[in-house]
């Protein structure tokens, strides 16, 4: 019996797995020509990334393999680009990540700042959306929103809950009046009769006018949480694996670019950009989700209702759970900071950092990486708990509150919590971007592409801009920026345009997976929580990768134009390739 739809369907994996390398094999046999080969290599990891028929860390493994057997570039060459400097940063930034998670530092701060913003329904999703994004900018933004999610649907229970009250009250209220008419007419309906029945069919109508809202809004609650992780992350270059992309490319395609994306500059760019997101993010979830009504959902001069009340108490007592910071906490918290201003401080651009002073006007010998190990470092050396007059030693306990003479990070809970899979996938990026480089393949991309030279820059950043917000709809971030950030430097220096004008606004589109459930983790988490349908996430989604784009336009040909000085054709980029 032939296969039906459904086995096919079954068995796709298998299929694209098997006859994706027999399609393309023409190139490298009958073109012959190591572009051809490269550029067969990369098709290939990418009809797998976005089908993932293969786990993406591991579709990131074959240019170790398929770069030597094509001798496109030796063994050691190609396997020294997958522990570079940007996955050392990547490595130390979430082993902080990891213990601001481990001691919940991420929890408190979430409900401290809620705990201030208060209930009433606009400052609520404000609260919400203002938490998730500055975690986010930190810590990975899948941990961000199951942290979020359940304190979000503790909140909405209680609301909703309060409302089913209030709604059984008037359900027994207009049940009484019901009686009581019944009970005073003799035989024939009375005039009274009639004006209950229409007081009952009213409050039935608002009933389900309130519950309507009810659902609206806690689809509004649920989905500003995956939106503002999605758009916290693109404000740090350790926030999300496309930034990191684009930090590591640069520095493989223009070696002497200068260091100019570093941590600092890249928050000068992009945090301005991210405030500007979430507000109209969450001024757009307001009037899908809520209306814009400023006495209902801003509770201008109106007192705090009983719900209100209830589902900030709610949140007073989750943080009150947590008790007095401890001791480990404190210390993962300065330790938290210290990176951030070492971060910050070490080559700021506009004077002379701390790395120039240390070492003699040199300040390549210090990189964000080395920050960020370092602190990390310090994370498995400092105790959890305050030291006292004896020798301590670092052992470390299964499970359990840390014990005295334990570190404030162990290396079981590092291992089990940080995600070695990214840092394989941004060494299989760095490996396709040399490839690229050592076989021709860019340079000819680069001369396919000078046609483009007579397009106004800001129309090509915003056509790009479009496509990878499709494309990343698809497929794993990470692996988009991959795929297009070598090809778009090729065309940048093709019809010399300054490459950060198209790479840098088209590194943050592939953050902006705002449409379905299977865009990134922060949807998949909330979508399945229930409130929400696939409609639901569309339509707004929509939206919301229209004012991405926008957004980014702006930022890029404002403020981003004279900090990247865009207007001309940078002297790294010209001296790459020759």
């Amino acid at each position: 019996m032939a296969p039906s739809l459904k086995d096919l369907w079954d068995l796709r994996n298998g299929i694209i797995l098997w006859l994706t390398p027999f399609l393309l094999i023409p190139l490298p046999l009958l073109v012959g020509t190591r572009e051809a080969s490269c550029a067969y290599v990369i098709v290939l990891m990418a009809v797998y990334w976005c089908t993932e028929a293969l786990p993406l860390a591991v579709t990131a493994l074959l240019p170790a393999v398929l770069f030597p057997a094509f001798g496109i570039m030796k063994s050691k060459e190609v396997c020294m680009q997958y522990l570079k400097d940007t996955n050392m940063l990547f490595v130390g930034g979430l082993l902080v990540a990891v213990a601001v998670e481990h001691w919940n530092l991420h929890k408190r701060i979430a409900l401290r700042v809620l705990l201030m913003v208060g209930v009433r329904p606009a400052l609520l999703m404000l609260g919400f959306m203002g938490v998730t994004a500055f975690l986010s900018m930190w810590i990975s933004n899948t941990a961000t929103t199951a942290m979020m999610v359940p304190i979000v649907q503790a909140v909405l229970d209680q609301l909703n809950n309060r409302d089913a009250e209030m709604a059984q009250i008037l359900s027994s209220e207009e049940q009484a009046h019901s009686e009581e008419a019944e009970y005073r007419q003799s035989g024939k309906p009375l005039d009274g009769q009639v004006a209950v029945n229409g007081l009952g069919v009213c409050t039935e109508a608002v009933r389900e006018k309130e519950a309507l809202e009810r659902r609206k809004m806690c689809k509004g609650m649920t989905l500003c949480v995956c939106y503002a992780a999605s758009i916290g992350g693109t404000a740090t270059l350790t926030g999300t694996g496309p930034n990191l992309v684009l930090k590591g490319q640069m520095n493989q395609l223009f070696p002497r670019n200068g260091d100019v994306i570093n941590f600092a500059s890249w928050f000068g760019f992009a945090f301005p950009n991210m405030i500007l997101m979430l507000t109209f993010a969450w001024l757009w979830l307001q009037i899908v989700f809520m209306g814009f009504n400023f006495k209902k959902t801003w509770g201008c001069g109106a007192a705090k209702s009983e719900k209100e009340i209830a589902a900030y108490n709610v949140i007073r007592e989750e943080h009150s759970l947590l008790g007095p910071m401890s001791f480990g906490e404190i210390s993962v918290l300065a330790l938290f900071t210290l990176l951030v201003v070492l971060w910050f401080t070490r080559d700021p651009g506009f004077v002379d950092g701390w790395a120039t002073h240390l070492f003699n006007s040199d300040a390549e010998y210090v990189t964000d990486a080395t920050v960020a190990v370092f602190i990390a470092v310090l994370l498995f050396i400092l105790p959890s708990n305050a030291p006292r007059l004896r020798f301590w030693s670092p052992c470390y306990p299964d499970s359990g509150t840390p014990a005295a003479g334990t570190s404030l990070l162990t290396w079981k809970v590092a291992q089990k919590k940080l995600p070695w899979n990214i840092v394989l996938l941004l060494g299989g990026g760095f490996a396709l971007a040399r490839g690229s480089e050592e076989s021709g393949l860019s340079r000819w991309l680069g001369n396919q592409l000078t046609p483009l030279h007579s397009v106004p820059p800001w129309a090509i950043a915003v056509i790009l801009c479009l496509l990878i917000a499709l494309f990343t709809e698809c497929t794993s971030n990470v692996a988009t920026a991959t795929l297009f950030l070598p090809v778009l430097a090729s065309m940048s220096q093709s019809i010399g345009m300054n490459p950060l004008y198209v790479m840098v606004p088209c590194t943050l589109s592939a953050s902006f997976a705002f449409m379905l459930p299977v865009a990134t983790p922060p949807n998949a988490i909330v979508f399945s929580h229930g409130y929400l349908k696939v409609s639901d996430m569309a339509k707004t989604g929509i939206v919301m990768n229209i004012i991405g784009i926008l957004s980014i336009t702006l930022a890029i040909n404002s403020w981003g134009r004279g900090m990247f000085d865009l207007d001309s054709f940078p002297a790294w980029a010209n001296a790459t390739g020759v």
